[in-house]
């Protein structure tokens, strides 16, 4: 199943480090620099490794873990913070799910999302 899963774009709050899959870089400046905030932030703020992926039909998934000995692993906090980004961004991340079926996986877009892109 884990195969199935494309990784946009993550943040370590261990190593301090951010990543965004290099098959992402076309996405315009402006959503990768919203992406990086919102992965950092969300990082420090919970603590561990918090990543934006594609499942296999192109739906994207907000996931959380950490080590083990992670004390200070916040996982309620994850949650309840992952609810709030999933509705404060749920525009951002229709377009990025819609972007990854279309330019991915080949899908045609649906009409509904069609037509507000000819608008």
């Amino acid at each position: 199943m884990f195969e199935d899963r494309a990784v946009l774009c993550g943040a370590n709050a261990y190593e301090k480090k951010y990543y965004l899959n290099p098959d992402f870089q076309t996405l315009p400046q402006q959503i990768q620099d919203e992406l990086q905030i919102m992965t950092v932030m969300f990082a420090e703020e919970i603590g561990g490794i918090f990543t934006v992926e594609y499942d296999e039909m192109g739906n994207l998934e907000l996931r959380t873990e950490a080590l083990e000995a992670d004390a200070m692993y916040d996982e309620i906090g994850g949650a309840l913070r992952i609810k709030q980004l999933q509705e404060e961004k749920r525009e951002l991340f229709r377009s990025l799910e819609l972007f990854y079926q279309v330019f991915f996986l080949g899908m045609d877009a649906p009409e509904e999302d069609a037509a507000s892109m000819e608008d």
